[in-house]
C-alpha cells in the first residue's frame, strides 16, 4: 500500500532530514544560491570537526544521489549524537536495502526526539505488518507537529476502521497544507455527509468542498475533478470547466471527459471531442462511449463501433449496450442481440430490457419476460412498465398493477396513468386522482385529459348572475383539459373547444375543434360543422360533417341528410339518412329512419 500518499521519494516522505541549528525537517524553500561553494564551506568545516557540518553535507551528498560519499559523514555526525543525522543514516540504509539496520537508526533519532525519523520508523513497522508499534511511532510523530506522520497516522486509523481517529488526524495534516490529506478529509467528508441530518449534512458538503479547493489549489489533479464536479451541479459552470481543465491538464481522464460533456451541453462538439479523445486514449470508457455516439449522430458507424468496442476494452459495458443500440438501427437484429445479450449478462439493467423487446418483437416472449424481471429487478422502470403490459396482454390483471405500481412510484408517467385507470374502474376516486395528477405532471396527455374528466364530474354548475347570465370561473378541470389539448390529445381538444363555445368565444371553439378534425377527431369535424352552420357557412359545415359522416359520426349524417332534404337533392339525403340510420345512436337511428321514409314517399310520389 501506498501510505504516502502522492509523496514519491523517502526524501519526499520526510524520512530524509536536512540538518540545521534551528530545525530538523526538510527545507523545502532550500535551493541554495550557489550549491557548489555552499558544499565546499560545509566540506571544509567537516574536516576540521564540525558535527553540524559533517551532519548537513552528508544530507547534502544523500540528497544528490551520493550514497559513498554521503555515508561516512553521516555516521559521524551520528557517533557525535546528532539526531538529524541518525534520522538521514537510516535513509540511506534503507536506500541500501538494510531496512532493518535503518530503523535500528530511526529508534536512536526517535528516542532523541527526530518527528521525522519517528514516523519512518512507524512507516517501517507498518510496512512490515507491525500495527501496534507503527501506530506508536506515528502518533509520536503527529503529536509533536510532524505533518506527513500525521497523514501516515490517518492512514493506519482508516485502514483499522477507526474513521473518527482517522479524520482527526487527516484534518491535522490539511490543516499543515498536505494536499493527499486535505483531498482525503474531503471524500470522508462527503460520505458522512448522507448519513447526518440535513443541516449536518450541508455544513458537511461546504465544508468538503472547501478542503477540494485547497487540495486542488496545491495541484491536487483528483481535487480539482471533483471541485468541478460540485461547480456543474450547482450550475456555476464556468468555474466548473476551469477546475476540470485544470484537472485534465495534469493527466486526469475523467476530468477530460467531463470537460468534454460541458462543452458539448455549451454546443462545441469539436472541441468536446479533443477532450473526450484524450481521456478515451487515457482509457476512460465514457468518453468512448461519448465519441462513439458523436459519431453515430453523425452517421459514421464504423468510426462508431471502433469508440464502442474502445469502451468496452476499457471495462465500460455500455460499450456493449450501445453497440446493440448501432445494430438494432441499423437492422442488423442478430448482432444487436449478441450485444444486448453480453451487456445484459454483465448487469446491464437497460440492456436487459433491451434484449426482452427484441425477443418480444420476434414471438419469444417465453424468452423475453425473465429478461425483463431480470431489468425490472435492477431497477430498470421501463421494464417494470413493460412486465405490466405483458401480464395485461394475458389477462393477468392483479399482475400486471402490481409491476404498474412499481414502475408508477420510480416516476413512470404511463405507468402512474394505468394504475389511476385502474383505480377508477374500482371506483377508489381518491387513488385514481393521485395517480392521474402524477401521470399528467409527468407528461401524459391521457392522464391530464381523465384528470379532468374526473374533476368535471364532480364540479357544481356554474352560479348564475344576477341578470340571468351564467358567471365564468375558470377551473383546475379545464386546465387539465387545456394541457392535454396543447399536447395533442383530440378529445381534450373537442372538450376545449365546447368550454370556449359555452363561454361564447366561438373563435377560440373552432380554433379547438379544426385543430381535432385534422387530427381526425368526428366528433371535432362534427363540432366544427354545428358551428359553422350557425354562422351561416353551411357549404363547409356539410365538408366537415362529411368527414365525421364517413368516419363512423351518426348525428353527422343525419345532419347532412338534412341538408340535402333542404336542397331538394333528396336521393342524396336518403343515401345519409340510410347511413345515419345504421350509425346510430338509438335516438339518431329513430329520426333518419323517419327521414328516411318520408324522402323515400316523396321520391316515388
Amino acid at each position: 500500500m501506498d501510505v504516502m500518499g502522492d509523496k514519491a521519494t523517502l526524501f519526499e516522505s520526510g524520512r530524509f532530514v536536512q540538518s540545521s541549528p534551528r530545525e530538523e525537517t526538510p527545507d523545502d524553500a532550500g535551493e541554495a544560491a550557489d550549491e557548489a561553494a555552499e558544499e565546499l564551506r560545509r566540506r571544509l568545516a567537516a574536516e576540521a570537526g564540525d558535527v553540524e557540518a559533517m551532519s548537513v553535507l552528508g544530507a547534502m551528498l544523500l540528497r544528490r544521489g551520493d550514497l559513498d560519499g554521503a555515508e561516512p559523514h553521516l555516521r559521524a555526525a551520528t557517533a557525535a549524537g546528532d539526531r538529524a543525522a541518525a534520522n538521514n543514516l537510516g535513509v540511506l540504509l534503507h536506500q541500501r536495502g538494510y531496512p532493518d539496520e535503518a530503523a535500528g537508526w530511526w529508534r536512536i533519532a526517535a528516542v532523541a526526539g527526530s518527528t521525522a525519523a519517528a514516523h519512518a520508523l512507524g512507516r517501517h513497522h507498518r510496512e512490515r505488518g507491525d500495527e501496534p508499534a507503527a501506530e506508536y511511532w506515528l502518533r509520536q510523530s503527529a503529536e509533536q507537529g510532524h505533518t506527513l506522520g500525521a497523514y501516515a497516522l490517518a492512514d493506519l486509523l482508516e485502514h483499522r476502521g477507526d474513521a473518527e481517529g482517522s479524520e482527526r488526524w487527516m484534518r491535522a495534516a490539511a490543516e499543515r497544507g498536505h494536499r493527499e490529506g486535505a483531498y482525503r478529509l474531503a471524500r470522508a467528508l462527503d460520505r458522512k455527509a448522507p448519513r447526518t441530518s440535513a443541516d449536518q449534512g450541508t455544513a458537511l458538503v461546504e465544508e468538503a468542498e472547501q478542503w477540494y479547493r485547497q487540495a486542488a489549489a496545491r495541484g491536487h489533479r483528483r481535487a480539482a475533478l471533483h471541485l468541478g464536479t460540485i461547480l456543474e451541479k450547482r450550475g456555476e459552470l464556468k468555474e466548473a470547466g476551469r477546475w476540470y481543465l485544470t484537472s485534465a491538464k495534469d493527466g486526469e481522464p475523467r476530468a477530460a471527459c467531463a470537460l468534454g460533456f460541458l462543452l458539448r451541453d455549451a454546443g462545441d462538439t469539436e472541441n468536446a471531442a479533443v477532450w473526450w479523445l484524450r481521456a478515451a486514449q487515457d482509457g476512460d470508457g465514457n468518453a468512448a462511449n461519448a465519441l462513439g455516439a458523436l459519431h453515430a449522430e453523425r452517421g459514421e458507424t464504423q468510426t462508431a463501433e471502433r469508440w464502442y468496442r474502445a469502451a468496452m476494452d476499457a471495462g465500460d459495458i455500455n460499450g456493449a449496450y450501445n453497440l446493440g443500440l448501432l445494430c438494432a438501427d441499423q437492422g442488423r437484429t442478430t448482432q444487436a442481440e449478441q450485444w444486448y445479450r453480453r451487456a445484459a449478462y454483465a448487469g446491464h439493467r437497460e440492456a436487459a430490457n433491451a434484449l426482452a423487446i427484441l425477443l418480444l418483437r420476434a414471438g419469444d416472449e417465453t424468452g423475453a419476460e425473465p429478461w425483463f424481471s431480470k431489468a425490472a429487478e435492477a431497477g430498470s422502470v421501463d421494464a417494470a412498465f413493460n412486465l405490466g403490459i405483458l401480464h395485461a396482454g394475458r389477462g393477468e390483471n392483479r399482475a400486471a398493477l402490481r409491476w404498474y405500481e412499481r414502475a408508477a412510484a420510480a416516476g413512470h408517467a404511463e405507468a402512474a396513468l394505468q394504475v389511476g385507470m385502474a383505480r377508477l374502474r374500482d371506483g377508489e376516486e381518491g387513488e385514481a386522482e393521485r395517480f392521474l395528477r402524477c401521470a399528467a405532471g409527468g407528461g401524459s396527455a391521457e392522464a391530464a385529459y381523465r384528470l379532468a374528466t374526473v374533476l368535471d364530474a364532480r364540479r357544481p354548475p356554474e352560479p348564475a348572475h344576477e341578470l340571468g347570465e351564467p358567471v365564468h370561473r375558470r377551473s383546475e378541470c379545464e386546465e387539465w383539459y387545456e394541457r392535454a389539448a396543447s399536447q395533442g390529445h383530440r378529445r381534450a381538444q373537442v372538450r376545449v373547444g365546447m368550454l370556449a363555445a359555452a363561454r361564447g368565444d366561438v373563435v377560440e371553439a373552432a380554433r379547438w375543434y379544426r385543430e381535432a378534425a385534422e387530427a381526425g377527431s368526428r366528433n371535432g369535424a362534427f363540432n366544427l360543422g354545428l358551428l359553422l352552420a350557425r354562422e351561416g357557412s353551411e357549404p363547409e359545415a356539410a365538408a366537415w360533417w362529411t368527414r365525421a359522416a364517413d368516419a363512423g359520426h351518426g348525428r353527422a349524417a343525419l345532419r347532412l341528410a338534412l341538408v340535402y332534404a333542404r336542397r331538394g337533392e333528396l336521393a342524396e339525403g336518403q343515401r345519409w339518412a340510410d347511413r345515419a340510420a345504421e350509425l346510430g345512436p338509438p335516438a339518431v337511428t329513430e329520426r333518419a329512419a323517419r327521414l328516411r321514409d318520408a324522402l323515400r314517399e316523396e321520391l316515388s310520389a
